[in-house]
């Protein structure tokens, strides 16, 4: 066994971390207390960590990323469209 597993256990609970928060803005449409400068620098720097993981081909950071992505950029879209 090598290290690899330390990488899914932090993929798998930083993406998590993402799903209530998704979930909450999906179903209130409440973004009042969400900046837009952070979450559009997060989205953008996830969109990078996902190349990253590509280069190095690094599945805990190519599934993790993926997931990421999509939670944050609904999240950024929410806010976009509901201010």
């Amino acid at each position: 066994m090598n290290g690899e597993w330390i990488g899914y256990v932090a993929a798998t609970l930083t993406t998590l971390s993402f799903v209530p928060q998704a979930i909450k803005t999906i179903k209130t449409r409440d973004t009042r207390g969400i900046s837009l400068g952070m979450y559009a620098v997060f989205t953008v720097g996830v969109g990078f960590w996902l190349g990253y993981g590509i280069v190095l081909q690094s599945w805990p950071m190519i599934v993790s990323n993926i997931l990421t992505f999509g939670l944050a950029a609904t999240i950024l879209a929410m806010k976009l469209r509901y201010g």
